[in-house]
């Protein structure tokens, strides 16, 4: 993979049509997983992706090497996502202060050790908690970053986090409740 990986992207960097549709097909799946992540519906999540291709294809020779491909490609994925967010939808966070005694009682997402559906939580999910959580867990960002691409305080980045792990911890106990009761009716 790494082999091909490397002469499709050196043949796309010279704007060969075939290696682009190459890459294309290694990297949309993926890529389409990230985009519905952000967005609920996935004709706009599929709008998003096409655009980042388009915008990757044309920057491609901002891509250092076909090593960094696959992150550079998703770094304009989730912005692509965030700005289609911005124009198209209002997005409302809730002004809440941070303390203690919210952390204390969010427990850490990683105890659920069930199989997890992320397009169906995803497409659940009040959006501006999954725009925190994304950035948060899957993009790696801290709350003052988040803060600066969302145009949010840091206040609200971590409030919003902290009900985004509730959200998901009810989702579960919810789920598990649902799965409880057909058993008990068997």
């Amino acid at each position: 993979m790494n082999r091909d990986l490397q002469h499709i992207f050196s043949k796309a960097k010279k704007n060969d049509r075939l290696a682009q549709k190459s890459l294309f097909e290694m990297f949309s799946g993926k890529m389409l997983s990230v985009a519905n992540s952000y967005i609920n519906n996935r004709d706009d999540a599929e709008d998003v992706l096409m655009n980042a291709f388009y915008k990757a294809f044309t920057k491609l020779d901002d891509c250092k090497n076909y090593e960094s491909f696959p992150f550079w490609l998703r770094k304009i994925v989730v912005n692509d996502a965030i700005s289609f967010i911005r124009k198209n939808k209002h997005i409302l966070y809730a002004e809440t202060e941070f303390t203690d005694s919210i952390a204390e009682k969010v427990e850490d997402i990683s105890e659920f050790s069930q199989e997890i559906d992320l397009e169906v939580i995803f497409k659940e999910m009040p959006i501006g908690y999954k725009l925190v959580f994304n950035l948060a867990v899957f993009e790696e960002k801290k709350h003052q970053e988040i803060a600066e691409i969302l145009n949010i305080s840091e206040e609200t980045s971590k409030s919003q986090l902290s009900k985004a792990k509730k959200w998901i911890q009810d989702y579960f106990n919810g789920q598990q409740n649902t799965k409880k009761n057909a058993e008990s009716e068997i």
